[in-house]
């Protein structure tokens, strides 16, 4: 299945963003129809196939939808919207466990809903992408979680070490819907696209009453705030309104009168300043509070550097040695809190529950998920993150296997390292800093 973009729906998404770039006040009026175009409904609905993702609360699975057939059900659906009978189902609820013992609360949108909504961002994203500002990285084509990191390092080693290390309580559960609408009603005065944004807005949710039954509940309609967590158009209106206060603190002049300078990751940011932290935080605290945003004071702490480090998208910001001079400098390596985060992942894949699958396949698993980490983490000096992630995830393999063949005692002499490496083929994060100059601690 090629995920390639159509020429005809890339030529169009370069038409609006082109025309949102070159007029920044134009309110596109025509757009609705652009959503049930036949190309571009078609590959909305491979996105949302590679994407995948377990069925809604109507049990409609990918498998049932190729059954009745793929064309036959995605021309159903454009029909439907081209009448204006679609209406947008309930969206089911599941809970995702945190490291911290809380779940966070994950809605799954119907296959129909997340194809129409893929169809709607392909539409929607080149306008507002053309708005979006150079601080904002998330879920933008050609920017990454790497590229904000490097701009904080590079604000840190330009002066910028007052930093207020920001957290909103529930940002995506509170994004007030009538500000959210302004913020898309300036661009876009279709008034059926604003429609199937409001319906998306405050669709019912359905979960588990725990009693083996099912419960909808009406909060989002009900508190007028909220975007779901899980569908497709959920990241680009988180950014959408974070552009607010983005766009906001360097209107108002903070940005130059502070010295004061936004990094946002979704709904992560920090504030760098020189030297005028107390006033930064203060200033972010009413615009949040304007906002109708909820700072989590508990987590939201103004440090300097070096002397004190902060944590932002998985790494730790402050002092750091190098191993060959002893020299300090300020730099970035991964955080205590990601390096525990994996360890207890590459527990969960070795524990005693899995005993009865190979150990190539178990192996592979444990690869999947060095690989992952190890690409995410490759900034600073990594070596000795690295390290210990390696021993973790050869000590759990060596004891799986030892549990799995019941053998006694530690299982070095019958599963050493070189065994784990090289006849079984686990991944040694270690060996990938020769590529890394930087990487040397």
């Amino acid at each position: 299945m090629s995920l390639q973009t159509p020429l005809k729906v890339q030529k169009l998404q370069k038409a609006l963003h082109a025309k949102a770039k070159e007029s920044p006040e134009f309110r596109f009026y025509l757009l609705y129809d652009k959503i049930y175009r036949k190309d571009l409904l078609s590959h909305a609905y491979r996105l949302a196939r590679h994407n995948g993702g377990k069925p809604g609360i109507d049990g409609e699975s990918f498998g049932d939808i190729e059954g009745y057939g793929e064309e036959r059900w995605l021309g159903e659906l454009a029909q439907a919207l081209k009448e204006k009978r679609y209406r947008a189902s309930p969206v089911r609820r599941v809970y995702i466990p945190k490291p911290n013992g809380k779940q966070r609360p994950l809605g799954i949108p119907t296959i129909r809903d997340r194809v129409v909504q893929t169809a709607a961002v392909l539409v929607l994203s080149p306008i507002f992408e053309a708005d979006l500002q150079p601080e904002q990285y998330a879920y933008r084509e050609g920017r990454n979680a790497h590229d904000a990191v490097r701009h904080v390092h590079q604000l840190l080693n330009t002066g910028y070490t007052d930093v207020i290390d920001a957290d909103l309580s529930g940002y995506f559960d509170t994004i007030p819907h009538a500000e959210l609408m302004q913020s898309v009603a300036r661009r876009v005065s279709d008034r059926h696209v604003l429609a199937l944004i409001k319906q998306w807005l405050v669709v019912p949710v359905e979960e588990d009453d725990g009693r083996g039954g099912r419960k909808r509940t009406t909060r989002a309609k009900d508190s007028k705030c909220g975007i779901p967590q899980g569908a497709p158009i959920s990241p680009l209106l988180s950014n959408l309104y974070m552009r607010r206060f983005v766009l906001g603190w360097k209107t108002l002049g903070l940005e130059g009168h502070l010295q004061a300078r936004i990094v946002n990751f979704a709904d992560d940011f920090v504030i760098c300043c020189r030297g005028t932290g107390d006033q930064a935080m203060e200033a972010m605290r009413k615009m949040m509070d304007r906002l109708k945003l909820t700072v989590n004071e508990e987590k939201t702490q103004h440090c300097r550097i070096p002397q004190e480090h902060f944590d932002f998208l998985g790494y730790t910001f402050g002092r750091c040695y190098s191993p060959k001079t002893g020299k300090a400098y300020i730099g970035t390596r991964p955080s205590c809190k990601s390096i525990k985060k994996v360890c207890r992942t590459i527990s969960e894949v070795t524990e005693r529950r899995w005993l009865l699958i190979d150990p190539e396949e178990r192996v592979a698993t444990l690869n999947r998920i060095l690989v992952g980490w190890g690409n995410y983490f490759s900034l600073g000096p990594v070596s000795k993150a690295y390290r210990a992630v390696d021993g973790h995830a050869s000590n759990r393999l060596r004891q799986w296997l030892r549990k799995k063949h019941q053998q006694p005692g530690r299982g070095t002499a019958r599963f050493p390292n070189a065994y784990l490496y090289d006849n079984l083929g686990l991944r040694r994060l270690g060996v990938r800093t020769r590529d890394f100059p930087w990487a040397t601690a």
